[in-house]
């Protein structure tokens, strides 16, 4: 997070977890896979998050509403994310590496049209094209993701945001 992907080093990340490099190298040959590693846990939590919440009777609206609550804390804090080393390996890598970054925004895309869909059941939503909605609000996202790292963003404005993204997705009496 402090430094970014091509910056940081083995012995950088040993010591911020006080193991020694030995004990690192053990369990990863390089920073490359320790970041695949670490994403491969983010997903594999948010994936156990999501179901949890709708097998629990959470509405999908709710649901949703957390997401974009957890994506503000991201924004509104970039230096507390790993989403520098993500797009400095994405940009710096080859297509296979491009891939990764590719597969989590399809995940994302699924799990938001599957939310999608359920508030469309339980009549919570009215959306026409639940696939485009969730590509709409991933590329929504990604692209406030990358203002808050280059340039930064106001509250205000992801607010705006998100509140633009929620009622595209309400029953028209309700917008």
């Amino acid at each position: 997070m402090e430094r970014g992907f091509k910056d940081v080093t083995m012995k950088d990340i040993a010591e911020a977890c006080k193991i020694s490099r030995g004990g690192l190298y053990l369990y990863y040959p390089g920073t490359k896979e320790l970041l695949l590693d670490v994403l491969r846990m983010e997903s594999a939590d948010s994936d156990d998050t999501f179901k949890a919440a709708l097998e629990g009777g959470m509405a999908p609206s709710r649901i949703l509403q957390l997401f974009l609550r957890e994506q503000k804390k991201e924004l509104m804090h970039p230096e507390q994310t790993l989403n520098l080393a993500l797009y400095e390996y994405a940009f710096a890598g080859t297509e296979d590496d491009r891939a990764v970054i590719k597969k989590r925004h399809q995940q994302a895309i699924q799990i938001i049209e599957h939310l999608i869909k359920t508030g469309n059941e339980t009549g919570e939503f009215d959306c026409e094209n639940p696939h485009d909605a969730a590509t709409d609000i991933v590329l929504v996202i990604e692209g406030m993701k990358i203002s808050s790292q280059t340039m930064g963003i106001s509250e205000r404005k992801v607010d705006r945001e998100i509140r633009y993204l929620m009622n595209g997705l309400l029953p028209v009496e309700e917008r």
